[in-house]
C-alpha cells in the first residue's frame, strides 16, 4: 500500500484541536492499514518522527429518511503522538 493511500484526511474537530497542544494528531485511516503502516506514512509524508499510534474501528451512524433506514459507511480512526524532538505538523498550525 502507498504511504499517500493510507493517510484519508485530518479530523478537525475542538477535541482533536486541543490534542495538537500535547503532540497528538488525529486522521482518518484507510480501514486495511495496521500501526506500522500508518506510522510509516505519517513520517514520510510530514518529515516528523512518530513515538506511537492508537486506532479505532468507528462504526457508520444509523441514518433515517422516513421509514427508510440505512447506516453510514464504517471508518478507521488514528491518533498519532509525535516525540518531543519532533517538529509540528505545519499542516494543523494553520488552523489553530
Amino acid at each position: 500500500m502507498n504511504i499517500y493511500d493510507v493517510i484519508i484526511r485530518p479530523i478537525v474537530t475542538e477535541r482533536s484541536m486541543d490534542a495538537m497542544e500535547e503532540g497528538k494528531y488525529t486522521f482518518v485511516v484507510d480501514r486495511r492499514a495496521n500501526k506500522a503502516e500508518i506510522k510509516k506514512a505519517v513520517e514520510g509524508v510530514f518529515d516528523v518522527k512518530v513515538a506511537r499510534v492508537n486506532t479505532m474501528n468507528m462504526r457508520g451512524k444509523l441514518k433515517r429518511q422516513g421509514a427508510t433506514q440505512g447506516r453510514r459507511s464504517a471508518w478507521k480512526k488514528a491518533i498519532v503522538k509525535l516525540t518531543e524532538d519532533s517538529k509540528p505538523i505545519e499542516f494543523f498550525e494553520g488552523m489553530q
